[in-house]
């Protein structure tokens, strides 16, 4: 299960030094937490995230704001700070050179046989990323998942 640390608590140094040293292996209670996240996802779409968004991130959304429309995308983009955006830019073209060279090729080749063998790489049909912190900004989150996804197709 999540757990919750509140740097204004008087207990927060302790909690924070207990988290970083506890065990990170594989839980039975994580997988189980993930399976309830994405039952419910499947079961109930957008109503089950914008549930979890509050739950988790503490963030109200609706179903109309759920999706950022290309005109909040521009705007932002307009207000952005020009070396914040070089330098996210920088990063995005970084990442995407590298997965770019990660990217296998299809192998095909006949064996002695005269058998045609091989292996063809394809990309997944869709994807879906989540970026935590309904109040924070993780922008090295999205361009380290999104980039590899747009290299993959």
């Amino acid at each position: 299960m999540p757990t919750r640390l509140d740097a204004s608590h008087a207990t927060f140094e302790a909690q924070f030094r207990a988290f970083l040293g506890a065990k990170r292996e594989a839980s039975v209670e994580v997988d189980e937490a993930v399976r309830e996240i994405i039952a419910r996802v499947r079961a109930d779409g957008d109503a089950a995230l914008i549930a979890m968004t509050e739950k988790f991130d503490r963030v109200s959304l609706t179903a109309e704001t759920l999706r950022v429309s290309d005109e909040e995308v521009e705007a932002a983009a307009r207000e952005a700070d020009a070396d914040v955006v070089a330098a996210l830019t920088f990063a995005h073209d970084r990442i995407r050179r590298h997965h770019e060279r990660q990217r296998p090729s299809d192998d095909v080749y006949t064996d002695d046989t005269g058998t045609t063998l091989g292996a063809r790489w394809t990309a997944v049909e869709a994807v879906g990323l989540y970026v935590p912190g309904g109040r924070a900004s993780y922008p090295s989150s999205v361009l380290m998942n999104a980039a590899p996804a747009q290299v993959a197709g």
